[in-house]
């Protein structure tokens, strides 16, 4: 890769002040409030209410601090959370952020978020009841969606715009997290496999928890025939377990986790290592904070082109969207990148996927709505598509023409992949000096020695996630659900973004790297600063458990969970279990288990829509004024 220029803006908010006003934090280390029940339990609430908002702000602060901004004032505000950059040429760019767009409808801080938008529901699939994630994701969330927005404004003002105030919440942003859930779950057919309790990790007779990986069918086969696995277990386990992304559950035979158990650690890394498969020991929280980095979860780098013309600052179409004009090639798999190319769209680029020969072989996948994939329209409607074959030294001449007349190069290949097919930063930074060229990966740069394959659940399993997400009660475990995907996807959204500011600002392309190790440490960057002070790392037990109704489940709101928990609600219908624990002033919502529901649900009135193709599709997660 070119090195970095040092001479011009090498942080795109360098000169600008960040103001933030919001309500008051707690004292502590902690910061968590603390919830006292008739009953006199006592417990950590989390993030909610005014102080989850302000803790989500101070992360959006700590992201804007490290792409230049310099702190300014910050204020108490009763009434929400919000930021501005202002300094240089820019005018004021506003953030404002709360809980919900519907404020009415009981979703109050990260327990409620996730009860409401199907979080919990599709976490819960691997055990067949609604589970809560201990981490507060859906906050996270939103707060790398803030960013992106305060970043798209600055952006648009460059670019010749106005000023302007962007507005996220939680809800949308936990509404966004599921929408390749929610598409399937409103599709015209049925799931291809089983949606069943069961999956990984597994455990070896000496008690080590762990993942198994491979994207091929005869490694899988091999890792377990090598272990004396029944024949029709390996043939019954590959389909549901090839699909897990998708569903968030693996319902494969209960004899591969007998296997599994039958055998020490050192054998099982054996048979993986002679099969091909790969194999991941769940690592804690403390030995991730022991040998934590203190990296960004992105990195910028200009480009040294010497001579070089400099890039001009592009004029944005009209008085558009902040990004209109913008071209962006993406050739991305899966969710991390297609997702971060998703968001630029929405944000007015003219998006094209570069798809192989025949087309993206996902655009099959199942369940389909009017015949093409629900979750491969929640991630890729709107886009253009340019079929080129890499491997045809032809096609990869044609690629590099069309990155010679983009903005933005964006994708996901395997490590390695971009240089040996010439189309790494350097080679097309050669055709385009001004070229942002984006990298979202796996594991970074070699910030993991021994990093196993980067997907998610390895990801998961490597940097203490599968502990951070469940609370002491339950073993630790990575969540079926794609939550590394997604956030890295944001990453890589919210790296373009800087990227594109940076070459606005300073006159010269950018390389941009992001990876899911990156949104794993945003993730969890509470749970490893509690283990570098020797706290517990993980939240108590029952933490954020969704209490059973007579017809289905409710979560309170975190600091009301200890008072709820000493009401019996069993007998109780979920309206009216609701109406009891709201006439004792605590805050509750119900828990969506079906997100089909999430159409109709008053919580979500008029946001939820469908596309073309009648697939449901989720509200945009910004609003602009």
């Amino acid at each position: 890769m070119a090195s970095p220029v040092t001479a011009q803006i090498v942080r795109p908010l360098e000169g600008l002040r960040l103001d933030v006003s919001g309500p008051p934090l707690p004292s502590g280390p902690d910061r968590t409030k603390r919830s006292v029940g008739p009953t006199g339990a006592n417990r950590p609430a989390g993030l909610s209410g005014p102080t989850g908002l302000t803790a989500l702000t101070a992360l959006v602060a700590g992201h804007l601090r490290l792409l230049g901004a310099e702190t300014g004032t910050g204020r108490h505000d009763e009434r929400g959370a919000r930021l501005a950059l202002t300094g240089g040429d820019f005018a004021r760019q506003e953030a404002h952020t709360r809980w919900s767009a519907n404020p009415a409808h009981g979703i109050t801080d990260e327990a409620t978020a996730q009860a409401a938008t199907g979080v919990m529901a599709v976490h819960g699939r691997r055990e067949g009841t609604p589970r809560a994630l201990a981490v507060d994701y859906a906050s996270t969330a939103t707060a790398l969606l803030t960013t992106q927005g305060l970043l798209a404004g600055l952006l648009g003002q460059a670019r010749g715009g106005p000023a302007g105030r962007v507005g996220t919440s939680v809800d949308r942003a936990g509404l966004l997290t599921v929408s390749q859930y929610l598409a399937a779950a409103g599709a015209d057919e049925g799931e291809a496999v089983q949606l069943a309790p069961g999956g990984p990790p597994f455990t070896s007779t000496d008690g080590t928890l762990f993942e198994l990986e491979t994207l091929d069918p005869g490694a899988w086969a091999a890792f377990w025939r090598a272990l004396d696995a029944p024949a029709d277990a390996i043939r019954a386990g590959w389909r549901p377990f090839q699909f897990r992304y998708a569903t968030a559950c693996a319902p494969f035979p209960q004899a591969l986790h007998r296997t599994a158990s039958a055998h020490t650690w050192a054998r099982l890394r054996q048979a993986a290592a002679r099969s091909g498969a790969e194999v991941c020991r769940l690592r804690t929280l403390a030995e991730r904070a022991a040998e934590h980095d203190g990296a960004a979860p992105w990195t910028l780098a200009p480009y040294d082109c010497g001579e070089a013309p400099r890039h001009r600052p592009t004029p944005a179409p009209g008085l558009g969207k902040p990004l209109a004009g913008i071209i962006v090639l993406e050739a991305g798999r899966r969710i991390q990148a297609p997702l971060a190319a998703h968001l630029l769209g929405i944000l007015g680029a003219e998006v094209i996927r570069v798809e192989p020969p025949g087309g993206d072989p996902l655009r099959g996948m199942p369940p389909t709505s009017s015949g093409v994939s629900a979750r491969w329209l929640a991630l890729n409607r709107g886009k253009k598509a340019v079929e080129v074959d890499i491997k045809s030294p032809g096609d990869r001449a044609r690629l590099r023409e069309m990155a010679a007349g983009a903005d933005v190069f964006l994708h996901n290949w395997g490590p390695g992949k971009a240089a040996e097919l010439g189309l790494d930063s350097t080679d097309l930074a050669a055709v385009n000096p001004a070229l942002v060229y984006a990298y979202t990966g796996g594991w970074g740069t070699g910030r993991i020695g021994d990093a196993p394959m980067g997907t998610d659940f390895m990801v998961q399993a490597r940097t203490g996630v599968g502990e951070a997400v469940r609370p002491r009660d339950e073993p630790p475990a990575p969540s079926l659900m794609t939550l590394l995907d997604v956030l890295g996807g944001l990453l890589g959204a919210q790296a373009v973004l800087a990227g594109l500011l940076t070459r606005e600002r300073g006159g010269q392309g950018v390389r941009v790297d992001s990876s899911l190790l990156g949104a794993a440490d945003v993730l969890t960057a509470p749970a490893l600063s509690r283990a570098r002070r020797g706290e517990p790392t993980r939240r108590p037990a029952g933490f954020r458990a969704p209490l059973r109704t007579a017809d289905g489940w409710i979560v309170p709101a975190d600091v009301c969970a200890a008072a709820a928990g000493a009401y019996d609600l069993r007998e109780l219908s979920t309206d009216a279990a609701l109406a009891q624990l709201r006439g004792h002033g605590l805050a509750a919502t119900a828990v969506t288990t079906d997100l089909a529901d999430l159409h109709h649900d008053p919580r979500f009135a008029g946001s939820i829509s469908r596309d073309a193709h009648g697939a449901p599709a989720v509200p945009d997660p910004w609003s602009h004024a």
